[in-house]
């Protein structure tokens, strides 16, 4: 390999993606392959130098659960980060802080964050390919045959690579998202975190972790370890029992944090403005302060005596601090409001719905038109449609006949001449994008649940965007409209959709 930059990084790690067919081929086997997987992990570890404990020094947080993982962890970073000293070092407090979450929304460098910024360019090269030449390395002293294979897939890389990084720059606290489940997750090669956190419990992934709350919850307790603290957002019965065994088969109490009395009387206005971010805000308290009282800093109150801890000041300016992209995020332009938030499981998406509806209900624009750009490319995109209809029917009450004049479908390609390297995903079937079967049945079944509405089928996320315009600029014009009026439009689905649409936009913004 010549090159040694960023492109050339982010070009051989996207030869660690496996193809729609591999991905198939897995969620067909019912996910027998997990059960090797920490074992794989492991090894390739100790290729690249590390044993597991050897992680411990980071001073690790584990967040699993099936929405608001990421804020989670976005919101605990940003706490954390507002007791990093600005002086003389100070004991007992951080002062480097890993953020590991994914997927990315623009750049795949979003993933590795420390101090709340993604590494630069060159900081991602120089870690890719420190791990790339180890594990090449060890693979040429082998004779063995190729178990586990020479490289991992792409998302183990990244958390070996992630890790590696933080040793390298001095992190002192890392918080850790997991991919999917926890109990086979990748990042479950973590031996000792300080604090480990369930967020709220779906249906998802089902093919890798079951199809029932239980079997979910039992992959996601597989995070906890002995002497971790532990903690749940509130769950459904079935699940917080499983949570609850699962924290006793490993040596450890479960927690279960609801909304903090500050939040639930807006005492404190959080950077990430949905309503259900409250819960995820009162699970990120009690992990940082557990943490930081893990670091020796015992001025914090204990949230595992009381989970609804006067908060310090420095714990109300990181969650009015915290910033998510494309999590509950409005972006304006003339005569267009994009209202932007992914929702992968249903339940995500009929938050996103209760969000949006809430943004209908206090918006100041009146007569308000809508707009969706919806995309899920799953075989499940057909329910998560109908769920958004019915959070925003039930949201808004009977009195909004009309929820979207226009609706929007597309599938997750960026641009109109192809994806950014960092965009580029083999995990979907590409005949099924180019055909548009998936955005042909999304318009079929709309049509079906909202006979009124406009539908339209564009291959791209800037067709859709332009679209979006058009019928924004449309609508504004017509007689007896303000030129200053503005027309709401909501992006949801799948986070590749999310993040499409964000880099269309930013990417307008610096031509």
């Amino acid at each position: 390999m010549e090159k040694r930059d960023y492109a050339a990084a982010v070009a051989a790690l996207n030869t660690l993606q496996s193809n729609f067919a591999i991905v198939d081929a897995i969620r067909k086997s019912g996910g027998n392959k997990n059960l090797t997987a920490i074992a794989e992990m492991i090894e390739w570890t100790r290729k690249i130098g590390y044993e597991p404990a050897d992680f411990n020094r980071l001073k690790l947080i584990h967040i699993a659960g099936s929405k608001g993982k990421g804020s989670t962890s976005a919101m605990i970073s940003s706490i954390l980060s507002q007791y990093i000293p600005t002086g003389t070092s100070s004991q007992n407090v951080p002062t480097k802080i890993g953020l590991y979450t994914s997927p990315h929304l623009r750049f795949v460098r979003e993933r590795i964050q420390i101090n709340n910024e993604p590494i630069s360019e060159d900081m991602f090269a120089k870690y890719f390919f420190d791990v790339w030449d180890r594990l090449e390395a060890a693979e040429s002293m082998s004779d063995a045959p190729e178990d586990p294979p020479p490289k991992p897939v792409y998302f183990r890389y990244l958390t070996l690579m992630a890790l590696h990084a933080y040793i390298e720059e001095g992190v002192d606290s890392a918080v850790i998202e997991c991919g999917i489940g926890g109990e086979y997750d990748s990042t479950n090669i973590l031996t000792q975190p300080t604090v480990a956190a369930v967020t709220s419990l779906g249906i998802d992934h089902v093919s890798m972790l079951g199809d029932t709350l239980p079997k979910i919850a039992w992959h996601k307790g597989g995070i906890f370890k002995p002497g971790t603290v532990a903690f749940s957002a509130p769950q459904k019965k079935e699940a917080l029992d499983v949570l609850r065994e699962r924290a006793t088969e490993r040596g450890t109490q479960l927690h279960v944090v609801g909304v903090h009395p500050a939040l639930a009387n807006d005492e404190v206005k959080l950077g990430l403005s949905a309503s259900f971010q409250k819960v995820n805000a009162s699970v990120a308290i009690a992990t940082a302060a557990a943490h930081l009282r893990a670091l020796g800093n015992e001025s914090i109150p204990d949230p595992t005596s009381n989970p609804h801890i006067a908060l310090p000041s420095e714990f109300i300016r990181g969650l009015e601090q915290v910033r998510w992209a494309g999590r509950c995020e409005v972006r304006r332009e003339k005569n267009v409001a994009w209202h932007i938030d992914g929702g992968h499981t249903l339940e995500s998406i009929e938050e996103t719905g209760r969000w949006f509806a809430e943004q209908i209900r206090t918006s100041s624009a009146k007569p308000i038109h809508r707009i969706l750009i919806f995309n899920q490319q799953t075989r499940d995109a057909n329910a998560l449609a109908r769920g958004l209809f019915k959070s925003l029917h039930a949201g808004l009450g009977s009195a909004e006949s009309k929820l979207f004049p226009h609706v929007i479908f597309t599938t997750n390609q960026t641009f109109n001449a192809g994806y950014k390297p960092d965009l580029v995903s083999m995990n979907t079937n590409q005949h099924d994008v180019d055909a548009l079967s998936v955005q042909k049945a999304l318009a079929a079944t709309w049509s079906e649940i909202d006979s009124s509405a406009t539908v339209t089928v564009v291959k791209t996320i800037e067709d859709a965007l332009n679209e979006a315009r058009s019928v924004a600029k449309g609508w504004v014009g017509q007689e007896g409209r303000d030129g200053n009026d503005e027309v709401m439009v909501l992006i949801t689905g799948s986070l590749h959709l999310v993040g499409g649409a964000i880099d269309v936009l930013e990417t307008e913004k610096s031509n």
